[in-house]
């Protein structure tokens, strides 16, 4: 970085989850009531985990498997938050600031809209961002692939980041 200009970046992040037995799910934080819940290691926020991998990417620090292995027992169960907490540590570390985020969900069920707010509020909460700097959107594939035969979930994340000149 040179004259004082900060420098800007953005990357991309992908999860995915299967379906499995089980009456809940977690995305963005909250925890609401489905017929199924999503299966993984930790509690299987694919949208957290997606947001996580974009912001380890952008300060080129890996992915969450780096970080938080599945092989680990430590993390069996774990809130997603921890792992979205110790990335946007290592984004303060790198003097940057996150600006903007865009979140994808992509499933045929559950229908995401009317809790679309307490999703895009639970993730300005998270990410100190005001609601206008996070982008949520649900999508379905049309009844294509694992997606739509209903077997699981995926979340693409996009962010943006700020780094200040030094």
């Amino acid at each position: 970085m040179s004259n004082n200009i900060p420098e800007y970046r953005s990357a991309t992040g992908f999860d995915v989850h299967q379906f499995c037995d089980g009456d809940q799910i977690t995305l963005c934080g909250v925890t609401f009531d489905f017929t199924r819940s999503l299966k993984g290691h930790s509690d299987s926020d694919v949208a957290l985990h997606a947001i996580t991998d974009a912001l380890l990417a952008v300060v080129a620090e890996g992915d969450i498997g780096l970080h938080f292995p599945p092989s680990d027992e430590q993390w069996r169960n774990a809130d997603s938050k921890i792992f979205l907490d110790h990335a946007l540590n290592l984004l303060a570390q790198h003097h940057a600031t996150l600006t903007f985020c865009d979140v994808t969900l992509i499933c045929e069920k559950p229908k995401l809209r009317p809790i679309y707010p307490q999703l895009k509020q639970n993730l300005a909460h998270y990410l100190s961002l005001p609601e206008t700097r996070i982008s949520l959107k649900a999508t379905t594939t049309e009844k294509l692939g694992f997606t739509g035969r209903e077997e699981g979930m995926a979340a693409l994340a996009h962010v943006t980041i700020r780094i200040e000149a030094t």
